[in-house]
């Protein structure tokens, strides 16, 4: 069989983006190839569940729009189908006098996107959260918690219910263009389609590279570490608590997140991971390598050694996390946290040292990679998704 189109990704993006072209071109012959044995298996099964609002993005970017937008088309979906979450709003703090000043920039952005966002002091801080103990804040209250697992999975049944083929244990091994399509080749038999869509998250550079696309790029995977409180301590954070944006970190920094479920997570650090699916610190010698030698890494490296080298820090020094969640929280102590699971966040990063800030969407002949998803994309994913099938939409010719 010739597919219309074909989905490499089974995490929330590639189904997301096979949900769109589903309703998009309805009589499609749809296929979806995900490596693992389970959908959102990496990035998207380790998420830490927040539907974010997009008050960190510039305005007019990729992820200022899709977030603002996936208020409503998120939480749409969630209602359609049953899933639970709740919109129980965000704090962005300033921890201390230095960073009140750091809030006006995060206000401007979040009035600029449309949210209904506002500064508070540290009295209404305190009818929010209790026992945070900061001098001010911006209020957020378009923000909330989701599993994006179970939204993944519902996007997976109407896809299938839908006719589309959707295949696990399949991993691709090359992409071969013809010139009605391309022909897929993997562990699991061959495949031809019409149009091809990547959404390969840790591994998205490598498919990519397999049509031709993104060759100047490597994907970059840092590792996020949390902590858990215990659930007699959980009391102590009733929403989502977030720093202010470092202004010389491309990284967010440590936070409390309330999820579905009432489990209550610190973190996460943002280190270098040893391999791109290592989440139990695996050493993979040829990716670290390929990191380690990629031209823009030691560029990168020395402009943010400083940082660097706390975050790797805090990756293995319980106490640094507890210090960090105690600039929020001061009733906080080690013996009140345990391990969690931790993420790998999927970055691409370009020859020159750049860290690419928005999502990168790049158009091959008869395709379109999803190039840089990092978070906000599961909150997004939907947005996603339909931005995905416009562009198919603009050069895909339906028989």
């Amino acid at each position: 069989m010739t597919y219309d189109f074909a989905i490499i990704g089974g995490g929330i993006v590639g189904l997301s983006s096979a949900l769109a072209l589903t309703r998009r071109f309805p009589d499609a012959k749809i296929l979806v190839l995900e490596k693992e044995s389970r959908w959102a298996f990496h990035q998207t099964g380790h998420n830490s569940g927040v539907i974010h609002s997009g008050i960190y993005y510039q305005p007019g970017s990729y992820k200022a729009r899709f977030a603002r937008a996936s208020y409503i088309s998120l939480t749409q979906f969630c209602q359609e189908h049953g899933i639970a979450y709740e919109m129980c709003g965000k704090l962005v703090v300033a921890r201390n006098q230095r960073e009140l000043g750091l809030l006006d920039k995060s206000l401007e952005w979040g009035l600029a996107s449309g949210l209904k966002v506002r500064k508070i002091c540290a009295d209404e801080i305190k009818e929010i959260e209790p026992h945070v103990r900061v001098p001010g804040a911006i209020h957020v209250p378009e923000a909330g918690i989701v599993s994006y697992r179970q939204v993944c999975e519902r996007c997976a049944e109407i896809v299938a219910a839908h006719g589309g083929d959707l295949r696990l244990n399949t991993k691709v091994e090359s992409i071969q263009q013809l010139s009605s399509g391309v022909a897929i080749q993997t562990n699991n038999g061959d495949f031809e389609a019409q149009f091809l869509v990547t959404c390969a998250g840790l591994q998205e550079d490598r498919v990519a590279q397999m049509e031709g696309a993104g060759r100047n790029m490597r994907m970059i995977p840092f590792r996020g570490d949390y902590y858990a409180l215990k659930p007699e301590k959980r009391y102590l954070v009733k929403h989502l608590v977030y720093p202010v944006p470092n202004p010389i970190y491309p990284f967010l920094g440590v936070h409390l997140v309330r999820q579905i479920g009432g489990h209550v997570h610190i973190g996460p650090n943002a280190a270098l991971n040893l391999s791109r699916e290592g989440y139990n610190r695996e050493f993979s010698l040829k990716e670290f390598t390929e990191t380690l030698f990629f031209p823009g890494f030691m560029r990168l490296a020395l402009k943010y050694w400083k940082e660097g080298a706390h975050e790797l820090w805090r990756s293995f020094h319980k106490a640094a996390f507890v210090k960090a969640a105690q600039r929020f929280v001061s009733e906080i102590q080690a013996e009140d946290i345990e391990p969690a699971p931790s993420g790998i966040r999927a970055q691409i990063m370009t020859k020159d040292g750049s860290l690419i800030d928005d999502f990168l969407f790049v158009d091959g002949p008869r395709s379109v990679h999803v190039l840089n998803a990092p978070s906000p994309a599961a909150t997004c994913s939907i947005e996603i998704g339909k931005a995905v099938a416009e562009r198919v939409a603009e050069r895909y010719k339906e028989p």
